[in-house]
């Protein structure tokens, strides 16, 4: 398997890239850590620690227990990294550092596939338009607190308490599931695997590399796979920094593998 990856962090002072990306000889990871105001009072690790730590766990997990699913690899990951810092932070609070999870693995003639959160993945098919896997949830919901958040001052108790409100939907029936604190989260995740015959390629993105899609509509899956394919990941980046620029949206870290030559090493 070939992987191309480029990653692009937001570029805000004092803050470090809370996206992460890395890969085996027949598995990829990319974990987007969710950056949430206050979370320092409750945690000394900040979300980038909280991605970083994910992600390594998990390429460790990948290439020293490649029988188990990727649900169970993913709940093990999460519970090791809570445990890293369960003694010193109040990994239970609703603000405490999460991420969103993606994962492709070749094995046994198949790509698997895992989803957790606002990540996306794709295959790339020959024979009909690309698998898109993604998980809505946290974008439906999130999109429901708009209205308040855009109406309350950005830092007053009032912005902080729809913030917190938001965030008590995680990890809870109804809600939406990132990798946090329960390793239980992992069995809501998106996940399946299709034959490799039928897979061409596949793409792993954070949101921040995904809004070239949603919300800025200025592409689809299938044109995403098709400039990746032409000009690599730095290409959809460079988009979706100029439409931020034109938008006046606050640049996100944005972090893009792509992978091709599926075939199992």
């Amino acid at each position: 398997m070939r992987v191309t990856m480029t990653s692009v962090a937001a570029g805000r002072p004092g803050r470090r890239n809370e996206d992460f990306t890395g890969v085996t000889p027949n598995a990829v990871v990319l974990t987007d850590g969710a950056a949430i105001p206050g979370s320092a009072a409750i945690c000394r690790h900040d979300v980038a620690w909280y991605a970083h730590r994910l992600g390594g766990t998990l390429l460790g997990l990948l290439s020293l227990v490649p029988d188990r699913g990727l649900p169970a690899l993913l709940a093990e990951a999460v519970e090791r990294v809570t445990d890293a810092h369960r003694d010193t932070c109040d990994v239970a609070d609703p603000i405490s550092p999460c991420a969103a999870v993606a994962l492709l693995r070749v094995s046994g003639g198949r790509v698997e596939h895992l989803v957790l959160g606002d990540a996306a993945l794709l295959l790339d098919r020959a024979d009909g338009p690309p698998l898109v896997v993604t998980d809505p949830r946290e974008v439906v919901i999130s999109r429901s607190y708009e209205p308040a958040l855009k109406a309350a001052a950005e830092g007053s108790e009032e912005y902080r308490r729809i913030l917190r409100d938001l965030r008590a939907n995680r990890n809870r029936p109804g809600g939406f599931w990132v990798a946090k604190d329960d390793p239980r989260a992992a069995d809501e995740a998106i996940s399946g695997s299709r034959p490799i015959s039928e897979v061409t390629g596949a793409a792993l993105l954070s949101n921040g590399a995904g809004r070239l899609v949603d919300p800025f509509a200025l592409a689809g899956w299938p044109e995403v796979l098709s400039v990746l394919a032409s000009s690599g990941p730095a290409e959809i980046i460079r988009r979706v920094r100029a439409a931020e620029a034109r938008h006046g949206v606050a640049a996100d870290d944005a972090t893009i593998a792509y992978c091709t030559d599926l075939g199992e090493s």
